[in-house]
Protein backbone atom coordinates (compact mmCIF):
# COMPACT_ATOMS: atom_id res chain seq x y z
CA UNK A 1 0.00 0.00 0.00
CA UNK A 2 1.27 3.47 -0.90
CA UNK A 3 1.44 5.87 2.05
CA UNK A 4 2.48 9.52 2.20
CA UNK A 5 5.88 10.23 3.79
CA UNK A 6 5.79 11.56 7.34
CA UNK A 7 8.69 12.96 9.38
CA UNK A 8 8.65 9.96 11.76
CA UNK A 9 9.65 7.77 8.77
CA UNK A 10 12.65 9.95 7.86
CA UNK A 11 15.38 7.39 8.61
CA UNK A 12 13.59 4.66 6.66
CA UNK A 13 13.02 7.02 3.72
CA UNK A 14 16.65 8.16 3.75
CA UNK A 15 17.80 4.54 3.83
CA UNK A 16 15.67 3.67 0.82
CA UNK A 17 16.71 6.79 -1.13
CA UNK A 18 20.36 5.98 -0.41
CA UNK A 19 20.04 3.10 -2.90
CA UNK A 20 19.38 5.58 -5.73
CA UNK A 21 22.52 6.01 -7.88
CA UNK A 22 22.33 9.81 -7.89
CA UNK A 23 22.17 9.94 -4.08
CA UNK A 24 25.29 7.70 -3.78
CA UNK A 25 24.93 7.28 -0.03
CA UNK A 26 26.02 10.92 0.39
CA UNK A 27 24.43 11.88 3.73
CA UNK A 28 24.34 15.63 2.95
CA UNK A 29 22.67 15.00 -0.42
CA UNK A 30 20.17 12.64 1.21
CA UNK A 31 19.38 15.21 3.91
CA UNK A 32 18.84 17.90 1.24
CA UNK A 33 16.55 15.58 -0.73
CA UNK A 34 14.46 14.70 2.35
CA UNK A 35 14.28 18.38 3.36
CA UNK A 36 13.01 19.22 -0.13
CA UNK A 37 10.28 16.58 0.21
CA UNK A 38 9.35 17.99 3.64
CA UNK A 39 9.29 21.67 2.69
CA UNK A 40 8.44 21.92 -1.01
CA UNK A 41 4.71 21.51 -1.63
CA UNK A 42 5.46 20.36 -5.18
CA UNK A 43 7.60 17.41 -4.05
CA UNK A 44 5.67 14.35 -2.83
CA UNK A 45 7.37 11.32 -1.30
CA UNK A 46 5.40 8.10 -0.95
CA UNK A 47 6.45 4.91 0.77
CA UNK A 48 5.36 1.37 -0.05
CA UNK A 49 4.24 -0.48 3.06
CA UNK A 50 3.29 -4.09 3.38
CA UNK A 51 4.20 -5.40 6.85
CA UNK A 52 7.23 -3.11 6.73
CA UNK A 53 8.16 -0.14 4.55
CA UNK A 54 9.83 -1.73 1.53
CA UNK A 55 10.08 1.05 -1.05
CA UNK A 56 9.99 4.75 -1.78
CA UNK A 57 8.81 6.73 -4.78
CA UNK A 58 9.18 10.48 -5.17
CA UNK A 59 7.16 12.74 -7.44
CA UNK A 60 7.79 16.35 -8.43
CA UNK A 61 4.90 18.49 -9.70
CA UNK A 62 6.00 20.86 -12.47
CA UNK A 63 4.00 23.88 -13.66
CA UNK A 64 0.84 22.42 -12.13
CA UNK A 65 0.63 20.19 -15.21
CA UNK A 66 3.17 17.39 -14.92
CA UNK A 67 3.87 14.79 -12.24
CA UNK A 68 7.48 13.67 -12.74
CA UNK A 69 8.54 10.48 -10.99
CA UNK A 70 12.09 11.27 -9.88
CA UNK A 71 12.98 8.65 -7.27
CA UNK A 72 12.13 4.94 -7.16
CA UNK A 73 13.83 2.65 -4.69
CA UNK A 74 13.08 -0.78 -3.26
CA UNK A 75 14.84 -2.42 -0.33
CA UNK A 76 17.45 -4.74 -1.94
CA UNK A 77 16.11 -7.72 0.01
CA UNK A 78 12.74 -7.29 -1.72
CA UNK A 79 13.81 -6.48 -5.28
CA UNK A 80 12.54 -8.50 -8.23
CA UNK A 81 9.26 -9.21 -6.43
CA UNK A 82 7.13 -6.63 -8.26
CA UNK A 83 7.16 -3.90 -5.59
CA UNK A 84 8.70 -1.31 -7.93
CA UNK A 85 6.05 -2.05 -10.55
CA UNK A 86 3.27 -1.81 -7.94
CA UNK A 87 4.62 1.55 -6.74
CA UNK A 88 4.89 2.98 -10.27
CA UNK A 89 1.39 1.86 -11.22
CA UNK A 90 -0.11 3.14 -7.96
CA UNK A 91 1.57 6.54 -8.37
CA UNK A 92 0.39 6.68 -11.98
CA UNK A 93 -3.18 5.89 -10.88
CA UNK A 94 -2.99 8.48 -8.11
CA UNK A 95 -1.76 11.35 -10.32
CA UNK A 96 -3.01 10.63 -13.85
CA UNK A 97 -6.42 12.30 -13.51
CA UNK A 98 -4.84 15.63 -12.60
CA UNK A 99 -1.40 15.58 -14.23
CA UNK A 100 0.52 14.18 -17.17
CA UNK A 101 2.71 11.51 -15.53
CA UNK A 102 6.30 11.17 -16.73
CA UNK A 103 9.73 10.36 -15.31
CA UNK A 104 13.28 11.59 -15.23
CA UNK A 105 15.62 10.13 -17.85
CA UNK A 106 17.20 7.88 -15.20
CA UNK A 107 13.90 6.18 -14.40
CA UNK A 108 12.29 6.17 -17.86
CA UNK A 109 13.30 2.62 -18.89
CA UNK A 110 12.08 1.17 -15.60
CA UNK A 111 8.82 3.16 -15.85
CA UNK A 112 8.18 1.91 -19.39
CA UNK A 113 8.84 -1.68 -18.31
CA UNK A 114 6.39 -1.29 -15.40
CA UNK A 115 3.61 0.23 -17.45
CA UNK A 116 3.82 -2.03 -20.52
CA UNK A 117 0.53 -3.64 -21.37
CA UNK A 118 0.89 -7.39 -21.83
CA UNK A 119 -0.21 -8.66 -25.26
Amino acid sequence: MLIRYKKNLEKIAMGLLSFMPEEKKDVKKLQQTIKEYETNENWHLHLWKEEDVLGAVGVRIEDGLNAVIQHVSVNPSHRNTGIGKKMINEVKRHYQNKYAVSTTDEIEDFYNKCTEVAD
